[in-house]
């Protein structure tokens, strides 16, 4: 058994961030000594690593939650191989978002060289928005960038 300082120490945490993680859910609460503190097994550390992988490859905390609530059983295969390929898609759909983004970025960089070595504006209004881009409502602007 290890106290909550431990624990931290072992897998890079912060207390505070351990407590928010049993809070959450995501890790049982620590056995209470007779002293009051906190007591963690090494199943917690192994938790820990688990919610960290989780945490870096970019899964929300209720998506770690549901394949966590039948961890007592193990995690359930089939659930993880599901949410893999579920966060694959969302990676691909906002690398895509990403990819157009930065087309429009280029094409507005463009259009500020030709137009200013010209000694004009930017027309904004002339500019249409990359394919597969939606559009967003944003404030109104004004028609050209000086």
């Amino acid at each position: 058994m290890m106290k909550i300082g431990d624990l931290a120490q072992r897998t890079g945490l912060k207390p505070s961030a351990i407590r928010f993680y049993e809070a959450s859910g995501l890790l049982p609460s620590g056995a209470r000594g007779a002293n009051g503190y906190r007591l963690y097994t090494e199943a917690a550390v192994e938790r820990l690593r688990l919610i960290q992988l989780a945490h870096r490859l970019g899964f929300s905390l209720d998506t770690l939650r549901s394949l966590l609530a039948a961890d007592a059983d193990g995690l359930p295969h089939e659930a993880v191989l599901t949410a893999l390929a579920q966060r694959r898609t969302e990676i691909q759909t906002l690398r895509q978002a990403l990819d157009a983004q930065e087309a429009e970025l280029e094409r507005l960089a463009a259009a500020c060289r030709t137009e200013w070595a010209r000694g004009q504006c930017v027309d904004l209004r002339s500019l249409t928005p990359a394919p597969a881009s939606a559009p967003r409502q944003r404030r109104p602007q004004a028609a050209g960038l000086p």
